[in-house]
């Protein structure tokens, strides 16, 4: 499996950066892929770049397009990240948080690209224990889409081989991937989850992937080495 290639999502945030590091474990040849969509920061994709770099992906592209067009979403429209004092304070129900097909759209992408290379496997970092309740993030979508992957190309209906979509921290607390990625050498300092980050690109401390990220270090005992490099706490 040393030269089998791979397609893995890459923002450059804990769970991604988790995810190519245990393909890479895995043996496989990592494609990192990123995304510039029009999101309110560009955070997470500096520490993408300096990410990929550092753990010798095959290659990293960052593909741009414009769902502020279309809005809808706290991340690409002019909505106010929702902020919490705590975890238990996070609304219910699907925040505004969401961008509508987001993850659709990520993996159309990731699946021409996986097609073009002639892999048959993509990777992301989706979560459905410790999340924000997105309905893109759960096992009944990654399955979807499997089966998309699968009817829609002409190395489904041809090859002899059929895509998989790997989401190895889909049933993880993020305490757990937290001890994941610290057993693979993960540098999260390196790390972006914020959704409304300051010009520096400390984390706000308040919105629910700052939170959840918090809780999850907390419940792993370990302190977090991004809130240090910022905050010095």
């Amino acid at each position: 499996m040393a030269d089998k290639p791979a397609v893995v999502l890459f923002s450059g945030g804990l769970d991604s950066t988790t995810v190519l590091a245990h393909a890479q474990r895995q043996g496989y040849r990592c494609h990192a892929l990123s995304f510039r969509y029009g999101q309110r920061h560009e955070t997470e994709l500096a520490c993408a770049k300096t990410i990929a770099s550092r753990m010798g992906v095959a290659r990293h592209v960052t593909i741009d397009f414009d769902l502020r067009q279309f809005g809808g979403s706290a991340l690409t429209d002019n909505i106010d990240v929702p902020k919490s004092a705590s975890v238990a304070e996070m609304p219910a129900g699907i925040p505004v948080t969401y961008v509508p097909a987001r993850n659709t759209i990520f993996l159309s992408f990731a699946l021409a690209w996986a097609e073009t290379l002639g892999a048959r496997d993509i990777f992301i970092g989706v979560n459905a224990m410790d999340y924000s309740g997105y309905p893109d993030c759960r096992p009944e979508f990654i399955s979807a889409f499997v089966h998309l992957a699968n009817v829609a190309t002409k190395a489904g209906i041809e090859g002899s081989d059929g895509f998989q979509i790997h989401a190895p921290l889909m049933t993880l607390s993020k305490a757990q991937i937290i001890a994941l990625g610290l057993s693979l050498g993960v540098d999260y300092a390196g790390t972006s989850s914020c959704y409304d980050p300051l010009p520096s690109g400390a984390p706000c401390g308040h919105c629910d992937a700052c939170l959840l990220r918090a809780k999850g270090f907390e419940e792993a005992g370990v302190v977090d080495p991004l809130v240090q490099k910022f905050l010095g706490t």
